[in-house]
């Protein structure tokens, strides 16, 4: 089985992934295929879990190329307004940058720090509506909210018959990896 990490990003999808290394049955891997292509860009291995941000824009094809094999979801959430800080802080680069310049067309210079504010906001709900949606009629799947990860992991481990050092992965939760300053 197949596990895909989807979510905005800046909500805890590195340490959703070194806590899945302490999984024995599974292969887990943070943006491992960014740099890939066309069919490349979703060959995954089985048994393998995978944590990308911008999965959220292939979820049309996500969706095909795994029609036939058992898959399972995950929608990682943080809080709004926290994801939105969040990304405001990185502004100048990754999918911020290129949301407000190559999505949205004409706000690269935006220097006014509430709308950078509302345009993270904005990003946010683009993205959770549209794998809400996409999940709306997948039964194998689970909203996981970082606000409870030790209480939502444990829920995961157990759905996907996880196997390992499920203590050690539960004390990944404690650490904050890949934190903006300012957390």
């Amino acid at each position: 089985m197949n596990i895909f990490i989807l979510s905005t990003g800046r909500c805890g999808s590195s340490t959703f992934i070194k806590a899945c290394q302490h999984i024995y049955n599974y292969s887990a891997a943070h943006e491992s295929h960014i740099a890939k292509y066309a069919q490349q860009r979703l060959a995954y291995p089985n048994n393998h879990i995978e944590a990308d941000n911008r999965l959220a824009w292939f979820l049309g094809r996500l969706d095909i190329a795994y029609a036939d094999k058992p898959v399972f979801y995950v929608h990682l959430q943080r809080d709004r307004e926290d994801t939105a800080r969040s990304f405001t802080k990185r502004w100048d680069y990754g999918i911020m940058r290129a949301y407000r310049k190559d999505i949205l067309l004409g706000l690269e210079n935006t220097q006014d720090i509430q709308q950078r504010l509302a345009i993270s906001r904005d990003y946010y709900d683009t993205v959770n509506s549209n794998i809400t949606f996409f999940l709306k009629h997948k039964p194998n799947s689970m909203v996981f909210s970082l606000e409870h990860a030790q209480r939502d992991f444990g829920q995961f481990w157990e759905q996907i018959k996880a196997t390992g050092k499920k203590e050690k992965a539960l004390q990944e939760w404690d650490i904050c990896y890949n934190a903006s300053e300012g957390k």
